[in-house]
């Protein structure tokens, strides 16, 4: 029996067709629980283009695919589930330093990139958030 999509997977590939509205799928990811794998004590992460991003799943099958080609031999992967808004607005804003959520990134054409930019991460921490942005709720 095949397991059902995540409904974070499938708005992935509805805006990845051109479907779907942008600020639904933010939604979606916000609402969603991502399994992220877990290494050496902190989330597993990956740095690219300036940006720390961190490596969430939308299910088993897609962490498995990731694992196979991350993972030590046959030992299993530790992962927490994790709600995307606890990601991108308490972990992210954390870190210190640029920082957004990569979905699914081993599944060929099923990922999604969350950049740090405003209407994703909290503002003071979105890198397109100018000098001049409301820093209400901004974390000392």
């Amino acid at each position: 029996m095949q397991q059902p999509k995540a409904a974070l997977a499938e708005r992935i590939a509805e805006r990845r067709t051109g479907g779907d509205d942008p600020r639904a799928l933010v939604g979606e990811m916000r609402r969603s629980v991502l399994l992220v794998p877990v290494a050496d004590g902190g989330l597993w992460s990956v740095r690219s283009g300036g940006v720390r991003w961190i490596c969430g799943f939308t299910d088993e099958i897609a962490l498995a695919r990731f694992a196979l080609r991350h993972a030590s031999g046959d030992q299993p992967m530790d992962y927490a589930a994790l709600l995307g808004a606890r990601i991108v607005d308490e972990i992210v804003p954390a870190l210190g330093e640029p920082a957004g959520l990569a979905v699914d990134i081993a599944t060929e054409e099923g990922s999604m990139f969350f950049p740090p930019v405003v209407g994703i991460v909290p503002d003071a921490v979105a890198v397109d958030a100018g000098a001049g942005a409301d820093t209400r709720g901004a974390r000392a």
